[in-house]
């Protein structure tokens, strides 16, 4: 059995105008973190020669009932958002499409991308995930059980879910499929055969047709969701207006039970069943430009997620900063951060795990759509809060901080009750080959409650984590990567960073809706 072990792969929390006893408990709880574990292959399945549905997260979790073990989670918010039209008209062949652009929509806890599944294609919309490889949806219109899930979500009809019944060319993906092997993550290519009960001989000639057994995949905040491998067509757009390609075949979740986990994840990463991996861009890269906070639920407006040679080229203006390689962790994108300063002060060394890894592959900065905030090693991160502390002359509101749990909140001077500019220091990641990024303002501090008495909270927007001995020293979370051009260059190995207006970007491109 092959475990994976990473920290934060999803962790989501909520914003709201205001700060409610609840919403307290959240951000509290969301200071946790947990291991990622990919599942294993004595997951709970369905019953071989019965070819039963997979098993539910009551009997999951009946199953694996570990009295030591705890599962942490998070409540969601989210509001209805749009789903495009899917263009029909192709001017090119697939094997001419060189690159895709999609349209990302902002929500209060991530950015989305619109998949188009199916024949007749059905649209489903799923959070954008740099940290895990599974592409996941919900399946089943009636069927679909969340639980634990914000009846946010249920009451505007987020929850969109895909039906294979409907789809003339979805399938149930074979247990002798490459796939199934990596999503079962196990070290022996037989174990999935084995368990979906094939025989020695076509063991050995790989040409069992049994169907893949379910599976079960975790989360780092706790997340849990069982479903199993399916194939269908997928359909995106390419970079110029009315093409589209189809990939057919393609592999992805299909999630009948979930805990916490009502949408579904285009896994990003760079392993085999990631979205990028399976388009054959994984030699190639991507690029986003992830929109303001402010922007989130607006749905007049989206930013380009581009896929391709069209996303790495002339980017002569990023900063670029090499990929560190884990050995232990190949499939995802870990930087080196040499050093945060803040505002004018002298640079703060970071710890030599946040640049390096150690003999087993752990440390690095773990650079992960998925996760809202940057996490920073223990005690690094309390001697960054007390540099902050030390040049910041607004009064805390100490009161915010129990409420929300985060570790540094500030009243500042706000006149007429409109938000303008303040005093509060930059903070500037200093990353391996002398790549500098500052923070664009809003990205570090941001107004947790609205305006009043000419006043406004501004909390820092970053978590500590235990420097313990696996999994990334760091997270570099999405709120961070607002209004910053990320590109995603996987040929030369490296990332590049260019702060810009993302929504001036977008509206260059045509993303606005009038």
């Amino acid at each position: 059995m092959r475990s994976l072990n990473i920290v934060l792969a999803l962790t989501i929390v909520a914003f709201l105008p205001s700060v409610q006893p609840h919403n307290a408990d959240l951000l509290s709880q969301s200071l946790q973190s947990g291991p990622i574990t990919h599942p294993a292959p004595n997951s709970c399945t369905y019953t071989p020669h019965l070819g039963g549905p997979p098993c539910t997260v009551n009997q999951f979790l009946a199953q694996h009932r570990n009295p030591s073990s705890l599962i942490l989670g998070l409540s969601h918010s989210r509001t209805t958002l749009p789903t495009p039209k899917v263009s029909t008209v192709s001017t090119k062949r697939p094997s001419e499409l060189l690159d895709m652009m999609e349209p990302l929509r902002e929500v209060r806890d991530g950015y989305l991308i619109s998949l188009n599944l199916g024949t007749p294609p059905q649209v489903i919309q799923v959070y954008m995930d740099t940290g895990s490889d599974l592409t996941w949806v919900p399946c089943g219109n009636l069927t679909f059980d969340c639980m634990d899930c914000d009846q946010y979500y249920r009451s505007n009809k987020l929850m969109d879910t895909f039906s294979p019944s409907y789809s003339a060319s979805s399938i149930r993906d074979s247990c002798a499929s490459s796939f199934c092997i990596e999503i079962h993550s196990s070290d022996n290519s037989y174990d999935p055969c084995t368990m979906a009960g094939c025989s020695l001989t076509t063991l050995l000639k790989a040409t069992c047709s049994r169907p893949c057994p379910s599976f079960a995949y975790t989360y780092g905040a706790g997340g849990l969701v069982i479903g199993t491998l399916t194939r269908d067509t997928l359909r995106v757009h390419g970079s110029s207006p009315n093409v589209t390609r189809e990939l057919q075949m393609f592999s992805f979740g299909c999630v009948g039970s979930t805990y916490r986990e009502p949408i579904g994840i285009a896994g990003f990463g760079r392993g085999a069943l990631s979205l990028p991996s399976q388009l054959g861009f994984v030699r190639k890269g991507f690029s986003h430009c992830f929109l303001a906070f402010k922007f989130a639920n607006n749905p007049n407006i989206s930013s380009p997620l581009v896929i391709g040679d069209l996303a790495i080229s002339s980017k002569d203006h990023s900063q670029f900063t090499p990929m560190l390689k884990s050995p232990m962790y190949p499939n995802y994108y870990y930087i080196g951060v040499e050093a945060i300063t803040v505002g004018n002060t002298s640079a703060t060394a970071v710890p030599l795990s946040l640049r390096e890894f150690d003999s087993h592959g752990n440390g690095g900065m773990l650079i992960d759509s998925g996760t809202t905030y940057t996490h920073l090693p223990e005690p690094f991160y309390s001697q960054l809060l007390l540099v902050l502390q030390s040049v910041i002359t607004y009064p805390r509101a100490t009161d915010v901080e129990t409420k929300t749990g985060f570790d540094l909140c500030y009243k500042v001077p706000c006149p007429g009750n409109i938000t303008s500019a303040d005093d509060l220091p930059s903070i500037t990641f200093h990353f391996l080959n002398n790549v500098s990024l500052v923070l664009p303002k809003g990205n570090h501090f941001y107004a947790m409650v609205a305006p009043s008495n000419s006043t406004v909270v501004k909390c820092l927007s970053f978590q500590g984590m235990d420097d313990g001995d696996y999994g990334p020293a760091g997270v570099l979370g999405s709120f961070q990567q607002q209004n910053v051009e990320v590109v995603y260059d996987l040929e030369k190995e490296r990332i590049g960073f260019q702060s810009m207006d993302c929504a001036s970007a977008a509206a260059s491109q045509g993303l606005h809706k009038n």
